[in-house]
């Protein structure tokens, strides 16, 4: 009977749990940077709970805090989301229709979209993409208020290194894809341009440089 409730394997529910701790972990580190920065608690909470999108809220309170306008930095988070585009692609089967189409389609992310692509049968990726996607909704902005309320009482965040764990995560997860010359030189050249920009641009403005790397783009391997 629990089989058919939930028809994944528990190899499958325990990696998506590892996934979600993993994540709680992040968001307790952006929550803390955030109260560090000076953002107040709804800024924070509003992020994790609408946009929820890690790599987009990090993005816009290092902008902001850093003096960007945030209008540039929700522009800089648009660019980072628009990921979800071939994601929505990939996955348009499982989030359904109507109003549970709308929610399934904002718990769209990187892991929820990886497990439910990478299920055998429809059944399976369907339930995995939802598993995935309601528990990191929920444990997401719970971890960001707990990070913002621990954040208040630690005076230095960048003394134990939780400035540096989202960086961190990002360059692991690029290293990888950095082995082909197709994505590395791409990916090098854009960088070089955003670093280029610092000098000369608004804070928040070298990383959309980083997009002309595109150009350098080649369907080759």
């Amino acid at each position: 009977m629990s089989e058919r409730r939930i028809p994944l394997s528990r190899d499958v529910i325990k990696a998506i749990l590892l996934v979600c701790i993993a994540d709680a972990i992040v968001g307790l580190s952006y929550g803390s940077l955030a109260a560090a920065d000076g953002f107040p608690l709804w800024v924070p909470i509003a992020l994790s709970t609408l946009v929820l999108a890690g790599a987009s809220e990090f993005l816009f309170i290092g902008i902001v805090a850093g003096g960007g306008s945030p209008f540039t930095a929700a522009a800089a988070g648009l660019l980072v989301n628009a990921r979800h585009l071939p994601f929505g692609i990939a996955v348009r089967e499982l989030p359904g229709r109507g109003w549970r189409g709308l929610l399934g389609c904002h718990i769209m992310n990187d892991e929820s979209v990886v497990f439910g692509i990478s299920q055998p049968t429809r059944e399976k990726r369907i339930a995995a993409y939802w598993l995935c996607g309601l528990g990191i909704a929920l444990i997401w902005p719970l971890s960001v208020v707990g990070g913002a309320l621990i954040g208040q009482f630690i005076p230095d965040i960048k003394a134990i290194g939780l400035d540096a764990v989202f960086p961190a995560i990002l360059i692991a997860l690029i290293f990888p894809a950095l082995r082909q010359r197709r994505t590395r030189i791409p990916a090098g050249s854009g960088a070089l341009l955003s670093l280029l920009a610092v000098p000369f641009v608004p804070t928040g403005l070298p990383v959309l440089f980083s997009l002309l790397g595109l150009l350098a783009w080649r369907d080759r391997k």
